[in-house]
């Protein structure tokens, strides 16, 4: 977290560190997240929220293939399209549920991006399987096994 907010920082980024959303549910940690993002955002042109833990994802039926990070990337994915935000969720030890990815990003054209590939954000949600989604478009983090556990790591980007 700390080399990510120095990369931040020297990129010209107005940088908050926000932890307070360790195992929330993915979709209330996403809202509450994207809300602090924007309030960081006032006055800046460049804003950036760094969030540490793991979020929770109860897996429905049917269940395809992802994991937390992806669940969380492609929920804000809609609640971001076409705005100028980049959502990264990874978990550090390379390994995001039952996919061989450690996560994804999603940004404002993630959804645009998809449709125009006739592949369905809310289909992909709603089946917990956002690492076919992300692979097809080329952002799902492939890292493989770091040999390290920190827990995750969310980096929020407005622009």
């Amino acid at each position: 977290m700390n080399a990510a907010v120095e990369s931040a920082v020297l990129n010209g980024f107005a940088v908050e560190v926000d932890n307070s959303c360790d195992d929330f549910d993915y979709r209330e940690a996403a809202d509450y997240l994207l809300h602090r993002l924007r309030e960081l955002r006032h006055g800046v042109s460049r804003a950036c929220l760094i969030s540490g833990g793991e979020v929770t994802v109860k897996v429905g039926s049917p269940s395809g293939v992802g994991g937390r990070n992806q669940q969380f990337a492609l929920y804000c994915a809609e609640k971001i399209a076409g705005e100028t935000i980049t959502v990264l969720s990874a978990g550090t030890d390379g390994i995001d549920g039952n996919s061989p990815a450690a996560g994804a990003v999603a940004d404002g054209s993630t959804v645009e991006r998809a449709r125009q590939r006739e592949l369905a954000v809310d289909k992909a949600l709603a089946q917990f399987d956002g690492y076919p989604l992300f692979d097809a478009l080329g952002d799902a983090l492939m890292t493989g096994p770091t040999g390290n556990n920190v827990r995750d790591l969310r980096v929020l980007l407005a622009y």
